[in-house]
């Protein structure tokens, strides 16, 4: 039984965890395509996607943190099946299922959706985020993270944490104190900014973020795929390592690396003792 990702680029991941094949908001266009932001915004994308990755996948759900072009474009939405399951906010949902997408469920913070294949169950949770400061995250489309445990003979092998693009808010300590401590984390980055207002993480909250959460494994990924990203990652490592932080492991485009899977023993201690972290 393994677990892994293949980062493909910008937000979207592959994800194999036991049996389950899942995608991180899927965004295909080639380097020098343009996506839309809202509001008449728009941004340009800077590097192409490793889509090869893709090949022969056969995907059980998308993962949709938020409904922006370089999150969902518009070759995703070409390519894509109409009938795929796709877990997103209830915002998303209402939009999508205008479009050619009808098995899209919205999920309100705290809610879960289920897989099951055998004895092994994939759980996915709608986290917190918040895209933008202040009054301006109303103007933006809203986000969630999502939190994914992976069940096989009844014990939790792995809890992944997904942020989606939230910024750093302290009220997210609530994650790891709902799910008993995260093994790995997908964290987005980049610093993006927008008529000057920063709405993704840079280096010094993505830091502060990983300081809270207390992954056993963090990788960085929404860094520099798109003009509007002003925070390379190169600080984030930077910053992580000066302060410490255990467990970044960075990935490129195309690569796979693979998710640290509890043995049965292990994993029915954790559920013994909720709060046992191996971070």
């Amino acid at each position: 039984m393994n677990a892994d990702l293949t980062f493909i680029g910008n937000a979207t991941v592959l994800l194999r965890i036991g049996d389950f094949t899942l995608l991180t908001d899927p965004a295909f266009g080639p380097a020098g395509s343009r996506v839309g932001l809202g509001w008449g915004m728009w941004t340009r994308r800077l590097r192409a996607p490793a889509l090869d990755a893709l090949a022969g996948a056969d995907l059980d759900a998308v993962l949709l943190s938020h409904l922006h072009g370089d999150h969902f474009d518009r070759a995703a939405r070409q390519t894509l099946d109409a009938d795929l399951t796709i877990l997103t906010t209830p915002q998303a949902e209402r939009r999508l299922r205008r479009g050619r997408f009808w098995a899209v469920r919205g999920l309100p913070t705290w809610e879960s959706y289920e897989m099951t294949r055998g004895d092994q169950r994939l759980r996915v949770t709608a986290v917190p985020g918040r895209h933008g400061p202040g009054i301006a995250d109303r103007l933006l489309p809203d986000v969630m993270g999502s939190v994914l445990e992976f069940t096989a003979g009844g014990q939790t092998r792995l809890t992944l944490y997904i942020t989606g693009d939230t910024l750093f808010r302290p009220g997210l300590a609530e994650i790891p104190e709902r799910f008993g401590g995260i093994d790995a984390m997908l964290i987005h980055l980049g610093g993006t900014r927008v008529l000057g207002l920063l709405v993704t993480m840079d280096d010094r909250q993505g830091a502060e973020l990983t300081g809270l959460i207390r992954p056993g494994r963090t990788v960085p990924i929404h860094n520099d795929d798109y003009r509007v990203q002003k925070s390379p990652l190169d600080r984030f490592l930077t910053r992580a390592r000066d302060l410490g932080l255990p467990g970044i492991q960075p990935v490129a485009r195309g690569e796979m690396i693979h998710l640290p899977l509890h043995s049965p023993a292990v994993s029915h201690e954790r559920e013994q003792n909720p709060g046992l972290s191996d971070g």
